[in-house]
């Protein structure tokens, strides 16, 4: 236990399973894990494991003391509190139910399994023990979209007429990209782009309490064939667009139902990420995108007049900072938000404020794509089973 600015902290010593990107992204908001206030622990990555000699190489030279091929090493230890585990969708259930079985606390990359009986078959594991998990979804720490989220709790909205959400970048507008596991459906899944970016849009709506009744899906493999390191040409065969059309229903005596849309797209031409949340109604409406991360827009009806007015919500986050207000919230800033969360929440400190997406809430995105898989291939909307 340590004194930090007059709170009490302790420390949780972190296990990586999957050394790539968004592992080594952890290790670099830990170092700035200061700027939290008062925040009731203090993390420390101690452990990797990781296959490949090239990650092993660079956490080691960044101080993590543990380094291993062998991820049941990790289960294994005692001095290792919480794992982080970002691995292929195809390895999720394996790694994730054997870190269950070992009773150890995680934080799982989405899209939670490779389909949805994975997740259903993970989800009741979880269900049945004792451990603390949550999933990976950090887009809607950001101001912008906390105000807005904030904005529709208040009620400001009145009767909502539509919602669209939607997660946009170019990763393979070029054709010319050699092919890599999300774009082959046996590591990533038949549900493509959905499971790779489907829990960051997912994750307000459904906090929100807009579970969708039914789902209209056009899904589209733009680029079917993609070359290998060596030049082969090889099947990319998941969906690399996705546009989810569907209702919810209302608590009205008429059982009306509003119109809600999500888009996933790894070509969308134009943007780098684009994370955007929208949201209509009768009395008033929010929107906020990441490519104006620095503000969100509220509409409202002045003396008779439309009005959207544009608010600079400052770096203002679920978890307290010394950062000032004046300054500018970036893609690190909601990473290090959601970590925030997970382990305040995980401490029973986080309170009433945002959580990290749930097991359930992933669950729920997993039976909008299965649905929307199947409203594909019959061309016609299909009802989402939320019971079963």
């Amino acid at each position: 236990m340590k004194a930090t600015g007059g709170a009490v902290t302790r420390e949780v010593r972190i296990g990586i399973i999957g050394g790539g990107l968004m592992g080594r992204e952890l290790m670099a908001l830990v170092g700035r894990w200061p700027v939290l206030v008062d925040h009731p622990v203090r993390p420390r990555v101690t452990a990797l494991a990781d296959p490949s000699p090239s990650a092993q190489a660079w956490f080691e030279s960044a101080g993590v003391s543990t380094i291993t091929d062998d991820y049941h090493r990790l289960l294994s230890d005692p001095d290792i509190d919480v794992l982080y585990i970002a691995v292929p969708h195809h390895l999720h259930e394996k790694i994730y139910l054997d870190a269950i079985g070992a009773g150890k606390d995680f934080l799982a990359e989405k899209p939670f399994g490779i389909d949805l009986p994975s997740a259903k078959r993970i989800v009741a594991a979880i269900d049945s023990s004792s451990v603390f998990v949550r999933v990976s979804s950090e887009m809607p720490f950001f101001p912008g979209a906390q105000r807005a989220y904030e904005y529709v709790q208040s009620g400001a909205l009145g009767e909502i007429i539509e919602v669209r959400a939607g997660l946009l970048h170019s990763s393979d507008v070029n054709r010319d990209k050699p092919i890599n596991w999300k774009r082959q459906r046996k590591y990533c899944g038949e549900i493509g782009v959905m499971g790779d970016l489907g829990m960051h849009v997912a994750h307000l709506p459904l906090r929100l309490g807009w579970v969708p009744k039914s789902v209209y899906g056009l899904l589209d493999d733009i680029v079917p064939t993609r070359k290998n390191a060596e030049g082969q040409d090889l099947s990319a065969d998941t969906f690399d667009n996705a546009t989810l059309s569907m209702k919810v229903v209302t608590a009205r005596s008429d059982g009306r139902s509003f119109p809600m849309q999500w888009e996933t797209k790894r070509i969308a031409p134009g943007h780098s990420n684009s994370w955007y949340f929208e949201a209509l109604g009768m009395d008033g409406g929010v929107r906020f995108n990441t490519r104006n991360p620095t503000t969100h827009q509220i509409y409202s009806i002045v003396e008779g007049e439309q009005r959207w007015s544009e608010i600079q919500p400052g770096y203002r986050s679920v978890w307290p900072t010394f950062t000032g207000a004046i300054f500018e919230f970036g893609f690190a800033d909601a990473l290090l938000q959601m970590w925030a969360t997970f382990l305040a929440e995980r401490e029973g400190a986080l309170g009433v404020g945002f959580g990290t997406a749930t097991v359930h809430e992933a669950l729920v995105s997993h039976k909008v794509f299965a649905a929307a898989l199947s409203s594909h291939a019959t061309n016609a909307a299909v009802e989402v089973d939320i019971v079963g």
